[in-house]
Formats: structure tokens, C-alpha cells, sequence
């Protein structure tokens, strides 16, 4: 039955290029491998957990020590979250550095910006569910970056907290978000993303005649018709502009290569869940934060920015980024360079982008590393002991 769906939701035949491995890298499907450990994981977490203030941190520490291969279970899906924030940045890299958002996957690429920000909400919505102080303080933080925005910001907060503080309403609105809405939202684009990637032809590939192994007349090739996910592919087939000769079967050839890919994703984070515990604080504590209080991980760099401007930091900057992700593909036409790493003929575009993402790597080290207490200027290798405060 599983051979069965595999062999269904594939094409019958796949290009060549898009089965090396240094030029995917495999990041989509890591994604989503991680992605289904996750649903995985969390249902049979779903089994245990309960959303009230009153009994989340309890039901962690059944988990850690009293439900059999509880521990195990919420290391692998907490490292499995972190992970998967960390391959969708890369794999979104990925796409971007071989031009893979050009025509015809302009679409595709709008869905993979909004698959990274579904992404970065799933995580963030899960970090409250532990109830202890790590968590209680980074959704704090993490909303309080969110009501910066004008007008509407503090009704998005008021809206994801039910009230100005995070408390019980909180808890119960992020729990029915990371267990319902945002996975529902999630999978159905995820199910669009993959149908999109097969009805555009699959992975990009270089299609300048300096860059292809052979070329052929266009009337040798063929032009029947094939199924994307959902329904039958309309408009140009895939194989238009393919060479007979550089498709392979996707059984064995692509099939196999994607069942040891999960293989291998699933021990890695097997691995990392038994040796390494995820973090689990003392109970959640609104009178005494941390000194200081930090947003989660991926957010650091946001809270960096906004300790300058709150304005700037929090609303301008992400904005005016996601504005442009959405729109890259129909700002830059050019075809040329695409389906190869770093192309020199874009080479500016490429610098561009390498040296965003150098602020934001920059960014989120600082606010993780180099920031201590009241957001002073810290340095890592000095020891300083954080603060709590008591109001």
C-alpha cells in the first residue's frame, strides 16, 4: 500500500539534475519528513497533554518521568520544531541561490513564504504549551513584538492572548492554533506546494543551451498528458523542453533515495531526543521574570531590532522583507542562471540576499549570545548570572 501511494503521488519519470544531491540537498523533503514527525509526535502527545495553567507543567513532568518513553517523545518533537524552522530557511536559501523561483514557479514560491511563516507561527504557538518560565516569558516577549504594530497590533495581541496578559484564555487560544488551525492550514499548502512542483515540471533545472547535456527539436518530444496531486495537469505538459534521454524512472531512482532520506532524518532526531533533554523550567511565574526575558530563537533578531525601534524593528523591517519575498519572482523576469548554485549572472541579486541573511544570522546571534541583563551588552565567555525580578 505504501509503495502504492509512492509510486502514485510521483511522476512516472523524473530529470536527472534533480536527483543530485549536492544540488537539492534534499531540504524540501526534510521539511517535509520533519513536518510529518511532528503531526507524528504530537498526537500522541495530544493524548496526555491538557491546555490549563493549572495542569500543563504537571503533565510535563508525567512526561519526563513518569509516562513510559514520555521524555523521548517530547525531545523528538520539540527538536523536530527547531529543526524544521532551521530546513525551511535553508531549503527557502536553497531556491533562491538556483533562481527555482522563476517562471513557470512564480506561484510556488509565494506558497513556500507562506509555508515558512506557517512554519515560524506552529513553533511559536507550541512554545507556551510547557508552562514554565522559558516558555511563559518568550510568548511575552514574542507578543509584545507583535502589538508594535500600528493599529492593528494591539488587536492582534489582544486577539492571541485574550486579554493583555498571557494566562489561561492564552493557553487555550495558542493550544487550539498549534493543534488545529495552523497544521490544517499547513497541510493543505504543503499538499499545493508538492502539486505545484509537479505540475511546473518538478525541481528547476538549467535550460540555456550551454547548460544542458543535449538539446532536441521540440517535435521529438513527447506531449501526452500527466497527473500533478490533485487533479490532471492542464496548460503545457512537464516534458515540454526535456530530453527523453536525461529522465529516469522515479522507482527506483527517486523513491528510494526519498525513503532513506526520512530514514536518516528520523534517527538524527531520534538521536538528538535521546541525548539531549529539551529545556523544561521551573512553573510559570508572572511575578518573577527573568532578567532578561527573551523572545524564542528564531524571534532574537526581531527583538534586537526593535530594542532599537520598536517601530522600525517591529513592523517596517519584517514587513517591508516578506513584502519583497512575495514579490521577488514577479520583480525579477530574467530567466537566465537558473537551476544552477551562485550563477554569475546573478551574481548582485545573490549578494543582495547573502548579505540580508548575514544581519539576520548577525542579529540573532547577538540577541542570543552577547545580551544580558536590562538588554546590556554582555560577553558570552564571562559568565553573568541573569536576574529576577520581583514586582
Amino acid at each position: 500500500m505504501v509503495s502504492s501511494f509512492l509510486l502514485h503521488v510521483q511522476p512516472a519519470k523524473v530529470n536527472r539534475h534533480s536527483l543530485r544531491a549536492s544540488y537539492s540537498l534534499g531540504l524540501g523533503l526534510v521539511s517535509l519528513y520533519l513536518f510529518l514527525i511532528l503531526i507524528g509526535t504530537g498526537v500522541l502527545l495530544m493524548f496526555y497533554y491538557v491546555p490549563s495553567t493549572e495542569r500543563a507543567y504537571n503533565v510535563m513532568k508525567d512526561l519526563q518521568f513518569v509516562v513510559s518513553a514520555g521524555l523521548v517523545l517530547r525531545n523528538m518533537h520539540r527538536w523536530a520544531a527547531h529543526l524544521m524552522v532551521l530546513f525551511v530557511v535553508l531549503h527557502l536559501c536553497r531556491v533562491y541561490y538556483t533562481g527555482a523561483y522563476k517562471r513557470p514557479r512564480e506561484f510556488n514560491w509565494v506558497i513556500g513564504v507562506g509555508l515558512f511563516l506557517l512554519t515560524l507561527g506552529l513553533s511559536f504557538t507550541g512554545y507556551l504549551l510547557p508552562w514554565d518560565q522559558l516558555a511563559f516569558w518568550a510568548i511575552t516577549v514574542g507578543t509584545s513584538i507583535a502589538g508594535y504594530a500600528p493599529v492593528l497590533g494591539p488587536k492582534l495581541k489582544y486577539l492571541l492572548l485574550g486579554g493583555n496578559v498571557v494566562g489561561q484564555e492564552a493557553l487555550i487560544r495558542f493550544y487550539a492554533l498549534h493543534v488545529i488551525v495552523l497544521p490544517a492550514v499547513a497541510g493543505l499548502a504543503v499538499a499545493v506546494h508538492l502539486w505545484r512542483v509537479r505540475k511546473d515540471g518538478g525541481l528547476s533545472r538549467p535550460d540555456e543551451p550551454a547548460d544542458l547535456v543535449q538539446q532536441v527539436e521540440l517535435s521529438q518530444l513527447p506531449v501526452n498528458k500527466t497527473y500533478g496531486l490533485m487533479e490532471l495537469a492542464r496548460g503545457r505538459t512537464p516534458q515540454v523542453d526535456q530530453n527523453p534521454e536525461d529522465q529516469v524512472f522515479s522507482w527506483p531512482h527517486l523513491v528510494f533515495r526519498e525513503l532513506l532520506l526520512f530514514l536518516l532524518v528520523t534517527a538524527m532526531v531520534l538521536f538528538l531526543a535521546i541525548f539531549w533533554n529539551a529545556p523544561l523550567e521551573e512553573l510559570a511565574n508572572p511575578i518573577h521574570p527573568p532578567n532578561p526575558a527573551k523572545a524564542p530563537w528564531y524571534f532574537l533578531g526581531l527583538q534586537e531590532l526593535v530594542s532599537y525601534s520598536a517601530f522600525w524593528g517591529g513592523v517596517v523591517v519584517p514587513g517591508l522583507l516578506v513584502l519583497a519575498l512575495v514579490l521577488l519572482p514577479y520583480l525579477d523576469r530574467g530567466r537566465r542562471g537558473v537551476g544552477r548554485w551562485f550563477a554569475r549572472e546573478r551574481a548582485v541579486a545573490n549578494s543582495v540576499f547573502s548579505l540580508c541573511l548575514l544581519v539576520a544570522v548577525v542579529l540573532t546571534l547577538i540577541g542570543s549570545l552577547f545580551r544580558g541583563p536590562n538588554w546590556g551588552w554582555v560577553e558570552p565567555w564571562k559568565s553573568t548570572p541573569a536576574i529576577t525580578e520581583e514586582h
